[in-house]
This record gives C-alpha cells, structure tokens and sequence, in this order.
C-alpha cells in the first residue's frame, strides 16, 4: 500500500498508508491531518484540502485541470507552482513516498 506524508508548518510530519485508489483528501481527513477539511467530500465545490505537492513527486501526480484550476483560485492560502487539491489526487503504487505540505494562513 502506497504511503504518504503532510508536512505540517511546524515540521511535524503525519504519514498514512493509502489503499490504492482512495483520494488523498479522505486519507488526511482519517488521520486527522490539520487544516485538510474536505467540507464538500471531494466534490469539488471548497478548495479546503489544499496542499502543496513537494515538486520532485509534482510530475507524478500531475497538474490539475480546468476544474481544479479554477478553485484553486479560491483558496485561502496562496496558490503555488505545485498546488493541488488533495481530493483530485488518487493513491497509485507510483505514489508510495509522496509528500504534500499542508498550507497555513
């Protein structure tokens, strides 16, 4: 099973183990992750599991389209080169090590 690590601002580091095909979204929600909410379930309508994708995994997990695009607009954090929204990032086998930073405001 692929693993994945949040980087909390603090450096604290939360790491699941994510069935393959799950978003990453849901995975933060059940570990507690701070500040990854997913109020819409991953619908695409909130923008609240916002997270940096740390750029060497970025090609690995893709760029976000239109949709995406657009409501990273909205976040409350600042939107950066590697921004995703966790719910669009599905767990793969070539995943397994991915890291993702947690924004904060």
């Amino acid at each position: 099973m692929p693993k994945v690590t949040w980087i909390l601002k603090d450096g604290k580091e939360i790491t699941a183990e994510v069935p393959v095909g799950h978003n990453l979204m849901e995975a933060a929600v059940a570990k507690n992750v701070p500040n990854v909410i997913g109020e819409c379930g991953g619908c695409l309508s909130c923008a609240t599991c916002h997270v940096y994708v740390e750029p060497e995994w970025y090609g690995k997990t893709g760029a976000p389209d239109d949709m995406e695009s657009e409501m990273l607009e909205i976040t409350v954090a600042e939107r950066k080169p590697t921004s995703r929204l966790s719910c669009q990032i599905k767990s793969a086998p070539e995943l397994d090590g991915l890291v993702l930073r947690v924004p904060y405001i």
